[in-house]
């Protein structure tokens, strides 16, 4: 189940300068029912912003560390190659992730994608093993990708 988190912060409006209303959701990882990915998703229409990060039912609601920002862009002389990558904030612990959400989702959607990333696969079921890291950015994947394609919106995931 996800749930919509509020659109606004302190009445102020998260439009981009193209218009685009920006998407938050929250969907619980898949080793991990307690443990919640928290999306922020802004379709600009030459590109994607997306932010990802973990919250527990245990944790204090507040503001997330940013963790890596990731820029990805298709590859557009050779469609079948990655798509170029570069960090533009590197984080250690969050740079493989976030790097593998950008080039997955610049292939899918054909447009940059900028990604910060502070997701925390440490409350899983065996600790954040390669598996359930897998599972996890499979599920974000699918998610950010119905999001774009427009089947999700205002509804449950």
């Amino acid at each position: 189940m996800a749930t919509i988190l509020n659109g606004s912060m302190n009445g102020l409006s998260l439009q981009s300068a193209s218009g685009a209303k920006p998407i938050e959701l929250s969907f619980p990882l898949p080793d991990a029912p307690t443990t919640h990915v928290n999306l922020h998703l802004t379709d600009n229409q030459n590109s994607l912003l997306v932010f990802l990060t973990t919250s527990t039912t245990e944790s204090a609601s507040g503001t997330a560390p940013l963790g890596s920002l990731i820029y990805a862009i298709p590859n557009t002389s050779n469609p079948r190659a990655l798509p170029l990558t570069t960090p533009l904030v590197p984080h250690a612990s969050t740079q493989d992730f976030a790097t593998r959400v950008a080039t997955a989702l610049a292939r899918k959607v054909s447009k940059p994608v900028y990604v910060g990333s502070s997701l925390s696969f440490s409350n899983a079921a065996l600790g954040g093993v390669v598996e359930e890291e897998m599972r996890g950015l499979s599920r974000c994947i699918d998610v950010i990708v119905r999001c774009v394609d427009g089947k999700i919106s205002h509804s449950v995931v």
